[in-house]
């Protein structure tokens, strides 16, 4: 094979490796070499695993050599966001109390990709315990954009999207809690999915009834997103959402056949009062106009109701706080300050404060059903403006148009935060670029446990446009 194997997605790389056309040790040693020359100017890993993934890729090879059943995924090089456990191989958290902690036993959907033949070449940076929509922390400083130094590579899954954006390998595994995968998947020019609840077993959730976090792809096509929700789908006893769940025909549904003839999409630029960039809103009104080129009969909806932000804040910092207020107390001064203080948030809200935000949850579930009733996909911005500075305080101000607002989360990812909360598929798909030259996502939901039609619409979007041949510097 003639070329650089780090810029072919796992799509490519799988009929390779099973021909015999290239070795998984020549695609391990290219992606390692990419890393290390990579690391020092992104930033994007806490822990390079070369002598465990050149180990792996030497065995995979003499699978293929011996003519042994290959899995999915074999000899195919994935990262691993590191507060997602690797038996064997340091998971840290992103924080300083942890740095040695090494897990017992892999999460499921790790194991699952590794039963399916992926190599782990490392774990990709998150600030504390995935916390905040950039990615920075004590314990390794900050994850760069992949298309420029300047900006952040947003979070908390900013080392998975750069890793994957800037070409070090093909697949990632990241979490997604408000935005986690989306926002850096959109920073990033990368397609970040949040499946259905219980479509990906989550094994860490401390919590599963009520749980809104999710283990997640980040990929560079929706192929590849496809590949990856074959391999780590499926029930699993640990999460009770799971259990019953079939796994479809992911593969086969990512293939971008036919249009959207027939298909009526509802859109939504922003909730009422929050603002849109000029690009953005550009980006956002060409990616309608594709839409409709491929058929879809397009209707605009209204946002009230959807600025969520005080609602998600009320669980997700209670469950923080439960979790953590005692590593704060022993901890806090390893720990960054923006974590602390959003520990500290959740120190007001009361038991029953706590239980009318998980009835308006059920009320924003019934909203978004009665929405997806009257059309088949939602479209909205993925973030309201390219990636922040690299030096952005998330409690500082943002800056839009030139314009100060006093609150990164409802700013920034207004339609994020819902979607986790509701359970509804979500996907960040590259839609354009703004005039600073960096990548714009547009964020498509579907219905509820319909992820195989989710991704069938994204395909059809992907293939739309010529925007994956554009890759950064």
């Amino acid at each position: 094979m003639n070329g650089d194997p780090c810029l072919l997605s796992a799509s490519e790389l799988r009929p390779l490796i099973a021909n015999k056309q290239i070795s998984p040790v020549e695609v391990a040693r290219a992606v390692l070499a990419r890393a290390e020359a990579l690391q020092p100017k992104l930033n994007c890993f806490i822990t390079l695993c070369g002598d465990e993934a050149m180990e792996a890729a030497r065995q995979a090879e003499r699978k293929v050599m011996s003519g042994e059943p290959l899995g999915l995924l074999h000899g195919i090089p994935v990262t691993v966001k590191d507060i997602v456990n690797t038996k064997g191989v340091k998971t840290t958290f992103g924080a300083v109390p942890y740095k040695d902690n090494v897990p017992a036993e892999d999460a499921v959907a790790v194991a699952k990709l590794r039963s399916e033949g992926a190599i782990l070449v490392g774990k990709t940076t998150t600030p504390e315990f995935g916390s905040k929509c950039l990615t920075d922390s004590p314990l390794f400083g900050r994850t760069r954009n992949a298309w420029s130094a300047e900006r952040s590579s947003g979070g908390s899954s900013g080392g998975a999207a750069v890793a994957v954006a800037s070409g070090i390998a093909p697949l990632a595994i990241a979490t997604d809690g408000g935005g986690s995968t989306r926002i850096p998947a959109a920073c990033n020019g990368v397609v970040g999915l949040k499946q259905s609840n219980g479509v990906i077993a989550h094994s860490q959730a401390l919590d599963v009834f009520s749980n809104q976090t999710y283990v997640t792809p980040t990929t560079h096509t929706v192929a590849d997103t496809a590949l990856m929700m074959q391999a780590m789908a499926g029930e699993d006893a640990c999460d009770p959402w799971s259990i019953g769940m079939p796994a479809p025909d992911f593969i086969g549904s990512a293939a971008p056949r036919g249009d959207l003839r027939g298909q009526k999409i509802l859109f939504c630029a922003s909730p009422p009062g929050r603002p849109v960039s000029i690009d953005v809103a550009a980006a956002f009104k060409a990616s309608l106009d594709r839409l409709a080129g491929l058929g879809a009969e397009l209707e605009e909806f209204s946002g009230a109701g959807f600025d969520i932000e005080p609602i998600w804040r009320a669980i997700n910092h209670t469950v923080w706080r439960t979790r953590f207020a005692k590593l704060v107390a022993e901890h806090g001064e390893v720990l960054s300050e923006a974590f602390v203080r959003q520990v500290a948030l959740a120190t007001n809200v009361s038991g029953v404060a706590y239980q009318e935000a998980m009835f308006a949850r059920t009320a924003l579930f019934r909203r978004v059903q009665s929405l997806l009733a009257r059309g088949h996909l939602l479209a909205m911005p993925t973030i309201t403006r390219t990636a922040l500075p690299i030096d952005q305080d998330l409690f500082g101000k943002i800056e839009i148009d030139g314009v100060q607002f006093d609150s990164v989360r409802p700013h920034w990812f207004p339609w994020t935060m819902p979607f986790n909360m509701t359970g509804h598929p979500a996907i960040s798909l590259p839609c354009g670029f703004g005039r600073d030259g960096l990548p714009i996502g547009l964020q498509l939901v579907g219905r509820f446990r319909d992820d195989a039609e989710l991704l069938r619409a994204s395909a059809l979007f992907e293939a739309s446009h010529d925007l994956l041949a554009r890759r950064p510097k």
